[in-house]
């Protein structure tokens, strides 16, 4: 050991982590460990007096106990600024597009404290997406942080690139965790074919990559949003999949010999999700951070450790099944925050519509089960193969404006005025004019 900093002796070493004395220490802090096999790169994950474990990001292998140690004194940091734009990164912030290396610039440390909830401003504007059913039905807010449920094998991936594409942001910032990499360069194609990659920065862990790393983009895409956003810029921040992120956490506590809570997951998972989702603020005198992230189901169980904790952290969820957002189940707690100010039609329209489905489903199932259909059930089915033709299908793009019109247009195709239930004042001036 020399300037106390430096060991030459790891105590014990287990899949990725790595186990010595050291002092002076602190959590999170980041060290180089130099063996035969080059240099790595580790974290502090825990402290047990003047015992350390480090997590090495790329892994154990050709790593020995008489490899050096020598710790930096600070978290990780990884490369900001407008450089970043257009690239992509793995999560300790090297190249992954074969671009140049951007260390020697400006950094930014990554896992900071959230913002002092005192100083956030309450959220109050609304981020168009032109997709019906978030737009009209369950509006996204900015500074809002909202998980999408979805079980393996929906296109929650296509559905995050729609978003990417149209929504009303300044910079995007993905986090792709355990994708595939057809995933992550789908991802960048449909962006640069759009002119969208211009304003999006990437940071992509792929399945091949070493699991450590998937922890990591989370922290790296929330620092470098947080720092856009301090200039004053609007960042929407889409990660996926935040169960990838929890998979990870669960592989090295096991690791760690760590007492497993439910389903082997650590004990901590909700603080970790939290100190992750928390990170979504409006800046009083800057800009905001909207965190939109993906949670798979495993078995579409919704009472998963994961999707449960998460659903105790966000301010609502959407539920992607069979292809679309459903609007049952789907909740943005915060839609009121904006519906007001959009235009006067919205909430009478928005629940007189979800209203009527919820009557289609109905019917729908009596249908399915033989019983005879009135000219009421008739209409009902009409309107709810509309319904989901028009609004619930993803591939509908459309700006609010239009789709409330169109809302109008379903209902005057399916029904009279008075069988909707809404007001007269606002049937009068929106209710479609024949001819």
């Amino acid at each position: 050991m020399f300037d106390n900093k430096v060991y030459r002796k790891i105590d014990s070493l287990s899949g990725s982590v790595a186990t010595l004395r050291a002092e002076g220490v602190k959590y999170g802090e980041i060290a180089e460990i130099e063996s035969r096999a080059g240099t790595s790169l580790a974290q502090v994950i825990k402290l047990d007096r003047e015992n350390v474990t480090l997590q090495i990001f790329a892994g154990a292998r050709g790593v020995d106990t008489s490899a050096r140690v020598r710790f930096l004194g600070s978290a990780l940091r990884i490369p900001c600024g407008d450089a970043l734009l257009g690239r992509a990164f793995t999560g300790t912030g090297r190249p992954r597009d074969g671009g140049p290396d951007l260390s020697s610039g400006p950094t930014v440390e990554t896992g900071r404290p959230s913002v002092n909830p005192a100083r956030r401003v309450v959220p109050k504007k609304m981020v168009r997406t032109n997709i019906p059913m978030i737009d009209l039905f369950n509006s996204l807010v900015e500074s809002q942080k909202l998980p999408i449920f979805a079980k393996a094998g929906e296109p929650y991936n296509e559905l995050l690139s729609r978003i990417a594409l149209q929504a009303e942001v300044d910079v995007i910032v993905l986090g792709g965790m355990g994708l595939k990499y057809d995933d992550y360069l789908k991802f960048r194609d449909t962006l640069d074919e759009s002119g969208a990659l211009a304003r999006t920065v990437m940071f992509v862990h792929t399945a091949a990559d070493p699991v450590v790393e998937c922890m990591l983009v989370p922290d790296a895409s929330l620092a470098v949003a947080e720092e856009f956003a301090l200039r004053g810029k609007r960042v929407l921040v889409l990660l996926t999949d935040m169960t990838s992120f929890a998979d990870a956490l669960k592989e090295i506590s096991i690791t760690m010999e760590q007492i497993p809570s439910n389903r082997g997951y650590p004990g901590n998972l909700y603080s970790e999700l939290a100190s992750r989702y928390e990170k979504a603020v409006d800046f009083n005198g800057a800009g905001s951070i909207t965190i939109l992230a993906v949670t798979t189901m495993p078995g579409d169980d919704v009472t998963h450790p994961v999707p449960d904790n998460t659903g105790y952290i966000t301010e609502g969820q959407f539920y992607l099944r069979n292809g679309r957002i459903e609007p049952f189940g789907s909740l943005s707690r915060l839609k009121q925050q904006v519906n007001k100010d959009t235009r006067e039609d919205h909430r009478t329209l928005m629940d007189a519509m979800i209203k009527l489905y919820s009557s289609y489903k109905e019917t729908a199932e009596k249908q399915s089960m033989g019983f005879r259909m009135s000219e009421w059930d008739r209409k009902l089915i009409k309107y709810g193969e509309a319904f989901e033709k028009g609004m619930m299908d993803l591939a509908v793009n459309i700006p609010l404006e239009q789709a409330l019109d169109r809302g109008w247009e379903i209902l005057a195709g399916c029904f009279e005025r008075s069988e909707t239930g809404i007001p007269s004042k606002l049937s009068d001036k929106y209710w479609p004019r024949k001819g």
